[in-house]
């Protein structure tokens, strides 16, 4: 039976004929975690670590996002590969797959200093296949890779109960869970490296789809007649009840502390919901599998970023729609 990667304060393999030795992962509890990407998502995620009393080892490409860390105590390098060399257990939070690639295997990267035994978890939304390409390198240096993309978007990210969806070995799942649940609620695992960034896609693309179609029936409603707010409510007590009804109403005055109550400020972006969307396109396509809403989806959220929404929440598809006429 091959033997599990131990970590504790200084990474390694340990093995004892052929069985792992025990180590107390509580032992290693408390040593030093790496983050990197500390952007709208990433910051609130290494905040609740160091809530949590985990010192920090934090990079990001923007030496600005590092300040508010550094206030915090936590220890701010010069690049991914100086985060690697002082902690054997590492978050990247990244916006896209060449920045994912570019983190983890180009010049100043992770991989340039990576300690065997390290445990690497990417909460980035990229290419499935990327994952699995990443994984392969960084097996080759004798650590171990996980994809935990997450759900629940900023709000969830500063209270803490971000859902993450894990890919990878199953041994390993325990030890990522560890540092997981202390940015969220829900930790699943779903199987091999990979899986996480498809659950992920899938959960994005249905997402896009039902606020569209909220988006679309309540501007029918309204042009109909009817109160905003009593129509959510009727949607919401009927079977078209969905999360971007109830939960994350696109249409302002219906809801509080939510993105449309904020002229679309905040929440997740339309640029990122595009990317998401173009994501599951390429897997729809590398696995012939039909999506004509997914593909319709794609194009509504492409034409936004286009006209002017790109940096708005991508709940403004109810603006976008009210004002495109001739869609």
């Amino acid at each position: 039976m091959a033997a599990a990667v131990v970590r504790g304060g200084a990474a390694g393999w340990r093995r004892w004929h052929g069985r792992v030795m025990v180590c107390s992962r509580a032992m290693a509890s408390k040593t030093p975690v790496g983050f990197i990407g500390l952007g709208n998502m990433g910051n609130p995620m290494a905040k609740n670590l160091v809530k949590h009393g985990y010192p920090v080892i934090a990079y990001d490409v923007f030496p600005e996002a590092c300040k508010e860390f550094q206030d915090l105590g936590a220890q701010v390098t010069d690049s991914p590969a100086d985060v690697a060399e002082k902690a054997d257990r590492i978050i990247t939070m990244l916006p896209s797959s060449p920045n994912a690639i570019e983190v983890y295997t180009g010049a100043n990267g992770i991989l340039k200093k990576v300690k065997k035994g390290s445990l690497l978890i990417d909460s980035s939304t990229i290419d499935p296949a990327v994952s699995k390409e990443l994984a392969k390198a960084v097996e080759k240096m004798g650590a171990v890779f996980m994809d935990a993309p997450v759900s629940g978007g900023v709000g969830a990210a500063r209270a803490g109960n971000l859902t993450f969806m894990v890919g990878g070995v199953e041994q390993e799942f325990n030890a990522a869970k560890e540092l997981l649940t202390c940015m969220g609620s829900n930790v699943v695992y779903c199987g091999e490296v990979g899986t996480g960034q498809a659950a992920k896609i899938c959960n994005n693309m249905l997402l896009a789809i039902s606020m569209i179609g909220t988006a679309e029936a309540m501007n029918l409603g309204i042009r109909l007649g009817l109160d905003p707010k009593l129509l959510a409510k009727i949607l919401n007590m009927s079977s078209g009840r969905c999360w971007s009804s109830d939960t994350y109403n696109p249409v302002p005055g219906v809801m509080e502390g939510v993105p449309s109550a904020n002229n679309y400020q905040g929440g997740f972006g339309t640029t990122l919901m595009a990317k998401d969307l173009g994501l599951a396109q390429i897997s729809a396509t590398n696995t012939k599998t039909p999506v004509p809403l997914g593909s319709q989806a794609h194009q509504i959220y492409r034409m936004m970023c286009a006209k002017g929404y790109a940096l708005k929440d991508f709940s403004a598809v109810f603006q976008f729609l009210r004002e495109e006429e001739t869609l």
